[in-house]
């Protein structure tokens, strides 16, 4: 059985300071890297002989509009079925330069989840075959998962403050 602390090393001992950030909330193994790093990292998570990180659960972001050159967080869940073990990896980016390598060559399933963090968030993945809205209009110009917009209309009427703790 797999432990955090023997998963860090094996990555540290491969990539170093290239990867950061270990934390372990919930029992669930998290790092950070750079998309330069993101390809590389979960390739040789997928072709470990002792990790066999085979399965992608999921791709999604992170939109913190306040975080100055980090606006933007991609989250990948890699699971283990071999050895049960579940390990998240972040990777920042900035408003100004939202790219990523695609992942499909390591999963197919990768695709769909890609599509949608890009349809919900406008993270571009280079090199995905297929990059278009999954869930949304195409016609859409605005990525509605963006915190971009307030969470109610500040003119309206209807609602007495004292009623909501204001």
């Amino acid at each position: 059985m797999l432990i955090n602390e023997e998963v860090a090393q094996i990555i540290i001992t491969k990539f170093g300071e290239t990867v950061t950030d270990f934390d372990d909330p919930y029992d669930l193994l998290t790092c950070s890297t750079s998309r330069d790093q993101i390809f590389p990292l979960v390739k040789y998570l997928k072709e470990h002989q002792t990790l066999q990180i085979g399965f992608l659960t999921d791709i999604t972001a992170v939109h913190y509009p306040d975080s100055e050159g980090k606006e933007f967080c991609v989250v990948y869940h890699l699971h283990s079925l071999t050895n049960n073990f579940r390990l998240r990896i972040k990777v920042y980016l900035t408003t100004d330069d939202i790219h990523i390598p695609t992942l499909i060559p390591l999963f197919a399933g990768a695709n769909w989840m890609e599509r949608e963090t890009f349809d919900l968030f406008g993270v571009i993945f280079d090199g995905h075959p297929d990059l278009r809205r999954i869930l949304n209009m195409e016609e859409m110009d605005y990525h509605p998962m963006r915190r971009e917009y307030p969470l109610e209309d500040a003119t309206r009427e209807d609602k007495i403050d004292a009623l909501f703790g204001r």
